[in-house]
């Protein structure tokens, strides 16, 4: 069911329920953001709270409220949410705890959860267990503390799982210009995502940050992604936390790999989301998005006044999809009419100081900089804290970005190596003339980073492939999985189940390799015996393995590299396939890319160039390549495998996968199903 956000979030008139101190505060919240609708109490006894009339019940106010927070006890919040809800009011935050966040501890919380949701019927809520939501686009809130908040007109919105994190962020003083900033407490009706869905029907909105814990029904993500990217707006998540989901699955090597980290890495490229691991990086991020959207690419400029910054913004993008592309003849040539012939020209750039307080030769000199093949031209500038130093003299800087954007029309962002030193006020000044400030080196290349990586999966278009219920509860052996498998199109190498003393067939083409059923991991049990040229060879290997139940299979020769194909079911995050290098080093390397199913050629394609063995891959000093329609083939066949048995499937892995020149081959598989 979807439900109108828009007067609970936009609101006109606003009541307040309760009278304590946290009301209270709501109230004083509302008058300090400058909010000009109405604003009513609700109070059993008062008249007026905060020199706000009061009046007993919903049913004594004069008007029908947009936005209602409720400061009551949880059962108290049962009751007026239903008589709200019937009155037809816009929406209500519920403040109170004690629903389903308490179930462990408390037998009723569950059932109150029920009857709450049950009450509120269509009209929206918030929490329970919630602090609100700051509207600083149209001075709005309800919200029972302090905040940073400031009234603007247009902005990024946070959503946050955490009350206490969503005032930390309020209070950032990177010039940051926030329009929502919304708590979504326990999520009992309102959930996250839709919440962040109904925020894309305010153009005011540049760009959403998510911090997200958990993140509940993938299809209300899959929708919000969509409608993100048609109305072309960017979403940057900071996730955390664990689920517990594929590490439990430990008789595979895809177990290991595919983790909840990796699940919610895979689902967030997906959904076309950037990710942030840090609070600074996430802020950062969001201003970039507001002021220039996503980046056409990472190759960016930079222009300091000393060697060592120019050395350090260089070391701090290695490793990173940000680049410095050597200088074209156009900026060589305006660079050297601008500095003169003793300055050494290189990206990053050491202009020297001799031009500092020259403000016109500094904007021609970080004009030069600036070009249509460069998606941002970085200045680094530390300016001094102005208790120990006269911060006037850092003034050519500021107005020299701000000219060279002026004049050339190019992305220009001034950068503080410590984010520390680039105060509050001259960030608002650099914004306003279009220049993006960024505090801190680290962060400034991350945000580039995300920025220029930004985009929507082609596979968005499909839709996830979501777990049910699933009691796994056999495991099937090797040569029942390969022909399970085959049946979907993976090539397995022609074999024979035997006994204990039955003799090798002959008519199996050499070498072979001998493998003794029943181990989970067959070469850690020294299971496996390989190359084995005659079928003498093979029997008595046989009888060196302690093992009733045997495999005989021809052994593929010529490999390029091994891979692993690996799917696991992860109920935080929908079925995963995971690709990496294969072998027994599996773990050890730990190379590997997860995608969520299902996933198309052209996005299997580009996660296997992921790989850090892509190079083999592909082909590698002088040596063969390996047959990349045939890996595909194979990826395509586990994935239909999985997807025809509808739910069924817990775990499938082919490890390896002996990638030849024409052919890939599942030399192992595992397969964990329900019966």
């Amino acid at each position: 069911m979807k439900r109108d956000l828009s007067r609970l979030l936009q609101p006109r008139s606003v009541a307040v329920a309760g009278g304590g101190a946290w009301c209270r505060a709501v109230i004083q919240q509302l008058k300090k953001i400058g909010f000009d609708g109405t604003i009513h109490a609700l109070h059993p006894r008062e008249t007026r709270i905060e020199g706000v009339p009061a009046v007993p019940t919903p049913g004594d106010l004069p008007l029908v409220p947009d936005a209602v927070f409720l400061g009551v006890n949880r059962h108290a919040t049962i009751d007026l949410v239903g008589a709200l809800a019937r009155m037809g009011a816009g929406g209500a935050v519920c403040f109170a705890s004690g629903f389903a966040e308490a179930a462990a501890e408390d037998d009723q919380a569950g059932s109150l959860q029920t009857e709450l949701l049950a009450v509120a019927g269509d009209m929206p809520v918030l929490g329970p267990n919630c602090y609100g939501f700051v509207n600083a686009l149209d001075s709005a809130c309800l919200w029972p503390d302090q905040h940073g908040l400031t009234p603007v007109d247009r902005g990024v919105a946070i959503l946050t799982q955490s009350s206490n994190m969503a005032i930390n962020l309020s209070m950032q003083n990177r010039a940051l210009p926030v329009a929502y900033l919304i708590a979504c407490g326990n999520q009992a009706q309102m959930t996250q995502a839709a919440i962040a869905n109904a925020l894309l029907d305010d153009p005011r909105v540049t760009a959403i940050g998510l911090h997200i814990e958990g993140m509940g029904d993938l299809t209300e993500w899959q929708e919000f992604a969509r409608r993100a990217a048609r109305r072309n707006i960017p979403v940057i998540a900071i996730k955390v936390g664990t689920s517990e989901q594929a590490q439990q699955a430990t008789i595979s090597h895809t177990a290991s790999l595919a983790g909840s980290a990796a699940g919610a890495d895979a689902l967030l490229r997906r959904f076309g989301f950037g990710q942030a691991h840090t609070l600074p990086v996430f802020l950062e991020t969001l201003k970039l998005l507001h002021m220039f959207g996503p980046m056409p690419h990472g190759r960016i400029s930079s222009i300091s006044c000393s060697g060592g910054e120019a050395s350090l913004i260089a070391d701090t993008a290695t490793g990173t999809g940000v680049t410095f592309p050597p200088l074209n003849t156009r900026q060589h040539d305006a660079l050297r009419q601008a500095l003169g012939p003793m300055v050494a020209l290189a990206n990053p750039l050491d202009y020297h100081t001799y031009i500092w307080r020259d403000t016109a030769a500094m904007t021609r000199a970080w004009s030069a900089m600036i070009d249509p093949d460069i998606a941002l031209t970085l200045t680094i500038v530390d300016y001094p804290d102005a208790r120990r130093a006269d911060p006037a003299d850092w003034a050519c800087a500021t107005d020299a970005a701000i000219a060279a954007h002026q004049q050339t029309g190019g992305r220009v962002a001034l950068v503080a190596t410590l984010p520390e030193l680039l105060p509050e006020p001259i960030a608002a000044k650099l914004m306003a003339g279009g220049v993006l400030p960024l505090l801190g080196l680290h962060e400034a290349i991350a945000a580039i980073d995300i920025a220029a990586h930004l985009g929507v999966s082609d596979d968005l278009t499909l839709d996830l492939f979501l777990p049910a219920a699933c009691d796994a509860d056999i495991t099937l052996a090797e040569d029942e999985a390969k022909q399970d498998l085959a049946a979907h199109g993976l090539a397995v190498p022609r074999s024979q189940r035997l006994t204990a003393g039955q003799e090798p067939p002959a008519d199996l083409t050499y070498p072979v390799v001998v493998k003794g059923m029943g181990f989970a991991h067959k070469t850690e049990a020294g299971a496996v015996t390989l190359n084995l040229q005659t079928p003498g060879e093979a029997a008595a290997a046989m009888a060196a393995i302690p093992a009733d139940q045997f495999l005989i299979e021809e052994m593929v020769t010529t490999p390029v590299t091994e891979l692993l194909i690996g799917v696991v079911r992860d109920p935080a995050h929908g079925y995963l396939l995971t690709l990496a290098a294969g072998g027994v080093l599996t773990e050890v390397l730990r190379d590997r890319v997860t995608l969520c199913l299902p996933a198309s050629d052209g996005e299997l394609r580009a996660a296997l160039g992921r790989l850090r063995i892509a190079p083999i891959l592909t082909g590698y000093r002088g040596r063969p390549g390996a047959d990349h329609a045939a890996i595909l083939a194979a990826i395509r066949a586990v994935q239909d495998y999985v997807v025809a048995a509808d739910g069924k499937i817990a775990e499938v892995e082919i490890n390896p996968l002996i990638c030849t020149a024409g052919s890939a081959i599942a030399a192992d598989a595992l397969i964990r199903r329900q019966r």
